[in-house]
């Protein structure tokens, strides 16, 4: 009698299982490069507590917004500005009333170096340096929160020359982690993890110095019928990820 029991309880365990196991479901999701940190340590999390799987794609926002115009099967986007969800909303390839702002970014220069910048912006204007590196300010919003500051401190012209422009903001970042640029303005996630920098040294740019980074996420049209799509969205708005994405030095 106590074999046919288990031999039950095992049989319900395992309907139990397969049933989760049909539940969970995968969704595919593009990421503003600047936001790779944050998503990966998100995703692990969102995995564990949904049985869902993240299949996450990271580049220029810019760049993924082309890739969904042109049918990339993505199914929530995370954008590092505003404008660029509101707009494949207003296309029809959104989902209507999805839209929200889940982080507001801080840009920083850096350098890989300590001690080479001193938290002003003395080393920037001095423009002794040789390379300076930044996103394609047509394609990412963190490139062009960077040609704001440089408009805004007269130095546009001046540093021309100098410029080494990534693809999106991690390209940017790997030009002054190898040594390929001096300085050069990244996102404070890419630097700063749980209150302090990671390495090298920063100067932290004023956030009235640049357009607000806004950063806003967008369920798809291909993911509208995906339960993973919406468990993800939600997710994002909870107190689990909140805590995340506050640790990479952004706001809520």
């Amino acid at each position: 009698m106590k074999f046919g029991l288990s031999q039950a309880l095992l049989t319900l365990f395992a309907a139990v299982a397969c049933s989760s196991n049909a539940m969970a479901d995968q969704v595919q999701v593009a990421v503003a490069a600047n936001f790779t940190a944050p998503m990966q340590a998100i995703a692990v999390e969102f995995e564990k507590d949904t049985g869902h799987t993240v299949l996450a794609a990271f580049g220029a926002t810019g760049q993924l917004y082309a890739q969904i115009r042109n049918g990339a099967p993505f199914e929530v986007f995370l954008s590092a500005d505003a404008s660029t969800p509101a707009k494949l909303e207003s296309e029809g390839l959104g989902v209507r009333g999805s839209r929200f702002t889940y982080a507001l970014g801080s840009l920083v220069l850096w350098s890989a170096k300590p001690g080479y910048l001193d938290g002003s912006d003395a080393v920037l204007k001095a423009n002794q340096y040789q390379h300076l590196a930044l996103a394609n300010p047509k394609a990412a919003p963190y490139g062009l929160a960077a040609s704001e500051v440089l408009a805004k401190l007269g130095l546009s012209t001046a540093v021309q020359d100098k410029l080494v422009e990534g693809q999106n903001i991690t390209q940017a970042y790997q030009f002054v982690a190898t040594g390929n640029a001096e300085l050069g303005f990244v996102a404070l996630s890419q630097v700063y993890k749980d209150g302090q920098l990671s390495s090298g040294s920063a100067w932290r740019v004023p956030a009235q110095m640049h357009t607000p980074i806004k950063q806003d996420a967008l369920i798809l049209k291909q993911g509208e019928q995906n339960p993973a799509s919406q468990a993800l969205v939600d997710y994002l708005k909870g107190a689990k990820a909140a805590e995340i994405i506050r640790s990479y030095g952004y706001q809520l």
